[in-house]
């Protein structure tokens, strides 16, 4: 993957692969975007216990995955405020052989084209792909119907931080 650095609206924002030395700070940003991403759908409380230190440990080694993984960090001012990564199909019945594991941008962060830098940065134009999204996620559709999925129906609900998250799938 190549180093992009680009001006959104004077804004630069550097979009480059993950790194290991990046480790205590995704999970810093990684905790903060799942207490905006998943207020109201999950309880405060288990919220409140996310905890960026457990969140940091797994990212160690995530650059090291093989090659069939992609992944990118968008930096703003040297800071971390989003990553995405895409790899293999992890589901049995899935209806494309790749994954779109996670976009995931800082909401202050939003609408200002990064998240769709970061796409860009983990998945091939036109790529079959799949992907899950919480049911409930507000303008989250939006972001996958423009850059050319369908919701295809399918839905799953998933353990997530001791409690239960209905997702609805994505494809193209």
């Amino acid at each position: 993957m190549s180093t992009d650095t680009s001006s959104t609206a004077q804004l630069e924002v550097l979009i480059r692969p993950i790194r290991d030395v990046d480790a205590t700070e995704m999970g810093q940003v990684h905790a903060q975007v799942w207490h905006e991403t998943y207020d109201g759908m999950i309880s405060q409380a288990a919220l409140e216990a996310v905890s960026p230190k457990r969140l940091a440990d797994l990212w160690m080694g995530y650059a090291a995955r093989g090659e069939e993984h992609r992944h990118a960090a968008a930096l703003v001012d040297g800071k971390i405020v989003g990553f995405a990564a895409s790899g293999p199909a992890r589901d049995d019945d899935a209806p494309a052989p790749r994954e779109l594991y996670f976009v995931f941008l800082l909401d202050t962060w939003h609408r200002k084209g990064i998240g769709r830098k970061l796409f860009d940065a983990v998945v091939d134009d036109g790529e079959p792909l799949y992907g899950w999204i919480a049911e409930n996620y507000p303008g989250g559709t939006d972001f996958y119907l423009k850059r050319g999925f369908t919701i295809d129906g399918t839905k799953r609900t998933e353990p997530f931080l001791g409690e239960e998250l209905t997702e609805i799938r994505f494809s193209r």
